[in-house]
Formats: structure tokens, sequence, C-alpha cells
């Protein structure tokens, strides 16, 4: 099984299917867009409704986190590929289940899931802004929603962009998950082949793709954390030493 790696004709073989492969890391690319977008949407949603004085947008807030985050993924997009299509059925009166499409699948599932993590980020970011800075914005006019939007976001931007590039790169891995049901993506289509050819080249070829995707976020995101550590702190006052 080994020295089948270093056989050239499997090679050979393993290259004349990238067009598969391509297939797949385009669908993954796909659901890592799309699925991007709506975790942020969510998280900013949620994130932002963690923080007000209302309780019970506070309440919404902490039951979509806490689910999303203490059920496996793997649960979750299993309900959505089994389960869903049955409770849409009985909601619009079709004949059959109504499956979702493998976009929508993936989509469905990596964004609702890091969607709460992104809002526990966005929550924590939000929370290290100095409340004076909602006092000063209230104090000059700005309303609620206006102090948000252009006095406290834009500072939790520097905190938040470390932990949000992770979640990026977590979605990117986690998208995998939609081999486990006909996703067509990357891992499916690399799954297909080797038990096709029985051939291990093509999960080398599926690591090395990933690799090509996740390599640049993971750099990102430790720059964004050098410089969040270089960003100056603010200096404390020494206190008077009694003689």
């Amino acid at each position: 099984m080994v020295e089948g790696l270093f056989n050239p004709d499997r090679w050979e073989k393993a290259f004349e299917s990238m067009d598969t492969f391509g297939e797949g890391m385009l669908m993954t690319l796909k659901v890592m867009i799309v699925g991007l977008i709506v975790a942020l949407v969510l998280g900013v949603i949620f994130g932002v409704l963690s923080t007000t004085k209302i309780k019970a947008l506070q309440v919404i807030s902490r039951i979509y986190v806490e689910f999303f985050q203490n059920t496996p993924l793997v649960v979750q997009v299993f309900f959505y590929y089994n389960g869903l299509p049955i409770i849409l059925k009985t909601l619009l009166g079709a004949s059959r289940p109504v499956r979702l499409s493998k976009l929508l699948l993936g989509v469905c599932g990596v964004g609702l899931y890091h969607g709460a993590y992104i809002a526990e980020v966005i929550r924590t970011g939000l929370e290290a802004v100095p409340k004076g800075q909602y006092e000063a914005a209230h104090s000059q006019g700005f309303t609620s929603l206006q102090a948000m939007r252009y006095i406290v976001l834009p500072q939790t931007l520097k905190i938040i962009m470390p932990p949000l590039a992770n979640q990026a790169l977590n979605l990117v891995k986690n998208t995998s998950v939609l081999a486990l049901v006909a996703g067509g993506d990357l891992m499916y289509h690399a799954d297909n082949y080797v038990s096709n050819s029985g051939h291990l080249q093509g999960y080398i070829i599926c690591c090395v793709l990933y690799f090509i995707i996740c390599f640049p976020l993971a750099t990102l995101a430790r720059k964004l954390e050098e410089n969040a550590k270089k960003t100056p702190q603010p200096k404390k006052k020494k206190k008077m030493e009694v003689a």
C-alpha cells in the first residue's frame, strides 16, 4: 500500500482526474464564500443582540449561540439533509420531501454553525470597548444604533480580526463534512476517487488543495495576531512613593 504512493502510473492516473478534483474544489470555495457571508451576518446580528439591555434579545442570542456551539456540526448537517426536507414537505404541502441543493445544504451547515462562534467573537469585541465611548457618543446626540455603527464597531475591528480569520479557516476545513451527505465538495470527490481506484493519491491531492486554500488564511490570522500584540497599550501611572 505504502509502495503504491511512489508509483508513477498511479500519480499519472490521479492527475488525469484533476477535473473532478477541480469541480470539488470549486464547490468547496462556493460554500466557503457564501457560508462565510452568512456566518458574518448572523454573527454580527446575534453578537450585537447579546450586548443589548433588552433581556429578551439577550436570551434569543444565547439560545442560538449555545445550541449551535454545543451540538456537533455533523449532526446538524445530517438534520438538514434528512430531517429538514420532511419538515419543508409538511409546511409547503408538497407531495415529496423538499431537499436542499448541495450548495444551500453546505451554506446552512457551516454558516449557521460558525455564525454562533462569530457572535461570541463580536460580543467579546464589543464588551472590550470602554463604556465611556458609548456615553460620549450619546452626549453628542448619537442614537444607540449610530453609536454602534460609527463609534463602537470600528474600534472593535482590530480586536476581532484575528479570531475572525481563524473562524474563516475553520469554516473552510469544516466544509469537508459535506462528503458524508454527498455534498459534491472536494473531500467527497477525493473519497470517491480513492474508493473506485484504491489509490491513496486522491487523499494526498485533496490535502494539497485544502492547504492551498487554508494556508493564506492561516498566514493572515497569524499576522493579524502579531499586529494586535503590537498595539500600544496605555501606560499606567506610577504611584508616588511616600517618604
